[in-house]
């Protein structure tokens, strides 16, 4: 049983490998979020009334502790601080439950949010394929609303996208960075004003009780839907690498949320090639580019296109 008191020998040791030696992004680093991190568990028990009630288990960003206050069963989530996860609780707050894990609270200063528990053991990699991607669909027709001032605009990332693809790199075909800053010109008109998941894929959507499934862990952006398909695409790669056709494949996954969504497919396959192609030059830029990565984002590119 996790001592929310003393949660440091709880902590995984995955976990830690992982966080440690991180750069601040843009307040803490790794290792000395790791160090207050035993700190904020406590004041955010004492504050909130929590007692733990099972092991601590964690994300790729972040841990999450089952927990309960007053009979009620709740999940504390400490997040290590970086930039996409600044304005999470903020979707969690609009969005009140409805397609998304519900928020009890929040201590942005501490990272920290107190949610619905649901079941993290299962999730869309556990339905075929297709039908995840309509569920993916699904929730996006629900969780679609205005977005509000505060949330990051799409638009603002647009030149420093087009200027990363400008520049290009030998690893990336210079056609695909070309083909892509003109893609992102004529996907500036109409690409702000709705509130975004943009990390809405099969791992971010977790079983619930009150509903079959709901998203978890935003990284919302005031934007367009279309822009969010993409995850999709490169996740579960391993059923994409045994397709026949990778360029049919990717393609029927982008089709089918597409039209669960409500969605311009059109737009859905252009801004899909963008975010592929920009990672290949994100993955380029690395001390040490992974070659399987590498090699994955330039052929989904490449099927986004022929």
């Amino acid at each position: 049983m996790t001592d929310l008191h003393d949660i440091a020998p709880s902590i995984p040791p995955e976990f830690r490998e992982v966080v440690q030696g991180r750069p601040p992004e843009p307040e803490l680093g790794g290792d000395d979020w790791l160090r207050l991190l035993p700190r904020w568990a406590r004041e955010c028990a004492d504050h909130w009334g929590l007692r733990a009630d099972g092991p601590v288990w964690h994300g790729v960003c972040a841990v999450v502790i089952p927990c309960h206050r007053d009979g009620e069963q709740v999940v504390l989530k400490l997040s290590w601080p970086h930039e996409e996860a600044r304005q999470e609780h903020l979707a969690l707050q609009y969005w009140a439950g409805r397609g998304a894990v519900r928020l009890h609270a929040a201590d942005p200063a501490r990272w920290a949010l107190l949610l619905e528990p649901l079941q993290h053991d299962r999730n869309l990699n556990d339905l075929a394929l297709l039908d995840a991607c309509e569920v993916i669909g699904g929730l996006m027709r629900r969780l679609d609303r205005p977005a509000s001032p505060q949330f990051t605009r799409l638009s603002d990332a647009i030149d420093r996208w087009t200027t990363l693809c400008r520049k290009g790199s030998p690893l990336v075909p210079r056609r695909m960075t070309e083909q892509a800053a003109s893609a992102l010109s004529s996907l500036r008109d109409g690409c702000d004003g709705r509130l975004v998941h943009q990390d809405l894929h099969f791992e971010n959507v977790l079983a619930g009780d009150r509903e079959p499934w709901l998203a978890i862990d935003p990284k919302p952006v005031s934007g367009e839907w279309a822009f969010a398909v993409a995850p999709v695409l490169w996740n579960r790669w391993d059923e994409a690498a045994r397709a026949h056709s990778l360029r049919t494949h990717l393609r029927l996954r982008a089709g089918v949320v597409a039209e669960a969504a409500g969605l311009d497919e059109d737009r859905v396959l252009a801004w899909s090639f963008v975010r592929l192609v920009t990672n290949a030059l994100w993955e380029a830029e690395e001390p040490q580019p992974g070659q399987p990565e590498l090699s994955r984002w330039i052929t989904a590119a490449k099927a986004m296109t022929d």
